[in-house]
């Protein structure tokens, strides 16, 4: 037998008992070999310094990029429009494009008929109140007939949410360029205008005028007896691109007092005989008004004469 601990061979005869080694002592049975624990292994991260390689250029940094050009040269556009439109030097560039709303044959006999002529009333009105301004220009407005479009524009988001308003602005806009085949020299203001059969819409969507852009959506009926009402509507629209604020209430339409009369100063105030443009209506008393048969029941306030740049200096 040989000794687990000292490795020594037991001979035959020996003078201990068979279960201790001679040599070392130890009881056989009850020796425990002493196990051995492996050496702890201390391991150091390894840190890489940063490297100074640029990471590549993503999809999500592209469309960033892409974005902040289209704002960049819309802001840009917008400034210089809005420079050349407020100077009142040269006769400002209108083109109004019909557009048939509902699609019916009413609307689209009644654009058939329509030419220049029908808008003459929008450039009368502004001779005549830039006159009374003392805006030396002769002519402030020079309205066209643009080509009839076939395509509806988009239309203002009914959830008024910036970000809602913002991406619809963006999309009217590059419609309105998309379709725009208008042959002579870029307008100053494009006011797409959807006419609609009055015997089958009683009431129409509210319209829009917007001056970032300087684009304008107008919706009104297609006969001869609402011209000169839609001529009214126009106006007040293509004012709101230069500028021009609403001057009723949106809770009753019923104009604001004094800035949304024609004549605040009146005695007595009631009825009124003329409609702010803005104002939008021909206060009768308190609490009723009419809307205006035509621009000739109209005239430009201060306030509105101000915001358009006809009035210099501080409100």
């Amino acid at each position: 037998m040989q000794c687990p601990k000292c490795q020594y061979t037991r001979r035959e005869v020996e003078a201990v008992p068979d279960w201790q080694c001679p040599k070392c002592g130890i009881a056989y049975q009850k020796f425990k070999p002493e196990v051995k624990q492996p050496k702890e292994v201390l391991t150091t991260a390894v840190v890489e310094p940063p490297s100074d390689k640029p990471k590549g250029t993503t999809f999500k940094d592209i469309r960033v990029a892409i974005l902040l050009l289209i704002l960049l040269f819309v802001a840009l556009d917008q400034f210089f429009m809005k420079v050349n439109t407020s100077d009142w030097d040269q006769p400002l560039r209108v083109v109004i494009y019909p557009i048939n709303g509902d699609q019916s044959s009413e609307s689209s006999d009644y654009i058939a008929t329509l030419n220049e002529g029908d808008f003459s009333e929008i450039n009368q009105f502004m001779r005549r109140e830039a006159a009374r301004y003392g805006i030396a220009i002769s002519d402030p407005l020079d309205v066209r007939m643009g080509p009839e479009i076939g395509e509806i524009p988009p239309l203002p988001p009914t959830e008024h949410s910036v970000l809602d308003t913002i991406i619809w602005s963006l999309s009217f806009r590059y419609w309105a360029f998309t379709v725009d085949t208008y042959n002579g020299p870029k307008p100053d203001i494009r006011i797409f205008t959807l006419y609609y059969d009055p015997k089958v819409h009683k009431r129409l969507p509210h319209s829009t005028g917007i001056e970032k852009g300087m684009l304008s959506i107008v919706h009104a009926f297609s006969h001869t007896k609402t011209a000169q009402s839609n001529n009214f509507v126009i106006t007040h629209e293509m004012l709101h691109t230069l500028g021009a604020t609403d001057k009723y209430s949106f809770q009753n339409n019923q104009p604001i007092f004094p800035e949304g009369y024609a004549e605040p100063e009146k005695e007595p105030l009631y009825p009124q005989r003329y409609a702010e443009v803005m104002g939008g209506r021909v206060p009768l008393d308190q609490v009723r008004s009419e809307i205006p048969r035509g621009l000739n029941e109209a005239i430009i306030g201060p306030l509105t004469a101000w915001e358009i740049g006809w009035i210099k200096g501080e409100e």
